[in-house]
């Protein structure tokens, strides 16, 4: 559940944000007559996720349990490049994404068109939408309890609009530059989490080599696979089932914070390794010892902290958020 809340508190945050931007430009430019047009695009892009969510979940499949595996391996290696890209998507364009949706907003004027306004509205949701929905569908087929990760994804998404609102009113100073850095982190640790239990879907389907095809080392006197060094690479790297139940509190909590499961196989461990590794690595690089441009001046008014290097100046008659700072 603290996982679900804490995906649902970032990619709800991020979308509040980007709508609190587009707004407030519209306002700024005393086009109000435009705002229902950027809600319809706003709108489809929550009814588009939604309606992916119920697909993935409610969906009737008529396959087999291979084919079964073999989808939801699949779909989780999709969520797991999507969220690798968005965490390195906002970590380059966070400072700039103010200019760029405005600017989208500009272009999107000039035409006229009322399907230009609705798909800004539209594109600018539809991302953390979609990336929202399949990590969270990815998470609840990892760790099995639906009930408490959608709660605790809701819950993140109530106060991400609560955050929002508070921001976009001057009401509230929020250093987001540190809050999107760190929970973007933390978004390393739980795709890498889905990226291991993704291999074992594809692993059970016989996609890839493991301890549920020929390839697995066996015991030749009881014929079970193999567990520890002697079981690499094919065989399970560790099985603590004894200590730690499947299904248990403590191995769901594990699966959902850092992907541990009681029993993995030695590619599920080195994937997970490999990309915490390597992931991490970027992620810090550009995090901490990427140098930093000059911030941009900032005008004299009221500001809200930004997720660039300085807080970013808010127009008392444009309460919205420059929150994710400008180059």
């Amino acid at each position: 559940m603290l996982a679900t809340f804490l995906i649902g508190l970032r990619e709800g945050l991020e979308a509040a944000l980007v709508v609190g931007i587009l707004v407030a430009y519209v306002t700024r430019l005393g086009r109000r007559d435009v705002l229902p047009r950027l809600w319809v695009g706003i709108g489809l892009a929550v009814a588009l996720a939604v309606a992916i969510g119920a697909t993935l979940t409610f969906g009737a499949y008529t396959m087999t349990f291979q084919g079964q595996e073999i989808l939801g391996g699949t779909l989780s290696l999709l969520t797991v490049a999507m969220v690798t890209w968005m965490i390195f998507w906002m970590q380059k364009t966070a400072r700039s994404m103010k200019r760029s949706l405005e600017g989208g907003l500009d272009r999107a004027l000039a035409v006229g068109s009322l399907w230009a306004l609705v798909a800004i509205g539209f594109v600018s949701v539809a991302r953390e939408g979609v990336e929202t929905t399949l990590l969270l569908w990815a998470m609840v087929q990892s760790f099995g309890d639906a009930p408490a990760a959608l709660t605790g994804a809701l819950l993140g998404l109530v106060v991400a609009v609560v955050l929002g609102w508070l921001l976009a009113r001057g009401m509230l100073k929020l250093d987001l530059r540190r809050f999107f850095a760190w929970t973007g982190g933390f978004l390393i640790i739980v795709a890498a989490g889905v990226l291991a239990y993704a291999i074992h879907d594809l692993q059970e389907a016989g996609v890839f080599p493991g301890p549920f095809t020929e390839a697995a080392p066996v015991d030749a006197a009881t014929g079970a696979v193999l567990v520890g060094w002697a079981a690499f690479p094919f065989g399970w790297a560790f099985d603590v089932t004894g200590a730690i139940p499947p299904g248990s509190v403590l191995a769901t909590v594990l699966q959902a914070t850092v992907g541990f499961m009681p029993r993995m196989s030695w590619i599920q461990v080195v994937a997970w390794a490999l990309y915490v590794a390597i992931v991490g690595a970027v992620w810090a690089r550009r995090q901490f010892f990427a140098p930093r441009k000059p911030a941009a001046a900032a005008s004299s008014s009221p500001a809200v902290e930004s997720a660039g290097t300085a807080p970013v100046a808010v127009s008392p008659t444009d309460p919205v958020l420059s929150s994710q700072g400008e180059a």
